[in-house]
C-alpha cells in the first residue's frame, strides 16, 4: 500500500500525487494507493494518516511524502516502523513556516484556508531530531530546490538510500525520470 502525502499548500491534484496515481492505474494497483487532502493543522494532518496508516500492517505500507508530506512521513515512519519515500522533504518546518502564518489559499483549487500560529507548535511535536533503521527510508533531493536546502535533507536522512538530483526544483517537475525508482522501493523491488 502506497499512502501518498502532499505539501504545503498543495493536494492530491499535485503533479506528482497525479503521477503516482495515473502509475499506479495503469499497472491495475490503484487500489493500493491512498492520497488524502490533509488539513492546515499538523496534529489533525497526523491524527489522520495515524487512522489511515493503522489499517495497514507497517510492513506491507509505505508512505510518500513530498515537502511538508516528507515531514510527516518521516514522523510516521518512525512511529509505526514502515517505508518512507521523502521528496524534498521539509526536515525543520516549524522554522520554515514561521514566515506563512495567516490566510491562505491553497495551489491548485485556490481554496482559502488559514494556517494558524499554533500550528508551529503542533509542528514542533512531531520532529524527529534522529531517523533510526535508515534503511527503511528512500531520499530524494534536488539541488535546485528553490525552497528547502537539498545537503539538509541529505544530512538529516544520513545512511538511508538518496538519490540527489542535479538541477530541478522544489516540485521535482521531472518526477517522471524517478517514479519508477519510488515504485520499486515501495514494491521492495
Amino acid at each position: 500500500m502506497i499512502l501518498y502525502l502532499h505539501g504545503f499548500r498543495s493536494s492530491p491534484e499535485s503533479y506528482k500525487a497525479r503521477l503516482m496515481r495515473a502509475y499506479c492505474a495503469a499497472h491495475e494497483k490503484l487500489d493500493q494507493f491512498i492520497c488524502p487532502q490533509l488539513p492546515a493543522s499538523p496534529a489533525a494532518a497526523m491524527h489522520m494518516i495515524e487512522n489511515i496508516a493503522n489499517q495497514y500492517a507497517a510492513q506491507t505500507l509505505t508512505i510518500v511524502g513530498s515537502s511538508l508530506g516528507g515531514y510527516y512521513a518521516t514522523a510516521l515512519a518512525e512511529k509505526i516502523g514502515c517505508k518512507a519515500v521523502l521528496l524534498n522533504p521539509a526536515v525543520r518546518p516549524a522554522k520554515d513556516l514561521q514566515d506563512h502564518v495567516g490566510e491562505l489559499t491553497t495551489w491548485h483549487s485556490h481554496e482559502p484556508f488559514e494556517f494558524k500560529s499554533e500550528y508551529i507548535a503542533e509542528l514542533e511535536v512531531i520532529a524527529v531530531n534522529n531517523i533510526t533503521r535508515p534503511e527503511r527510508y528512500f531520499l530524494i533531493a534536488a539541488t535546485g530546490d528553490e525552497i528547502l536546502d537539498w545537503q539538509t535533507m541529505t544530512d538529516h536522512y544520513q545512511g538511508a538510500r538518496q538519490k540527489v538530483i542535479n538541477g530541478s526544483d522544489h516540485g521535482l517537475s521531472d518526477f517522471e525520470h524517478y517514479i519508477d525508482e519510488v515504485i520499486a522501493f515501495c514494491s521492495n523491488e
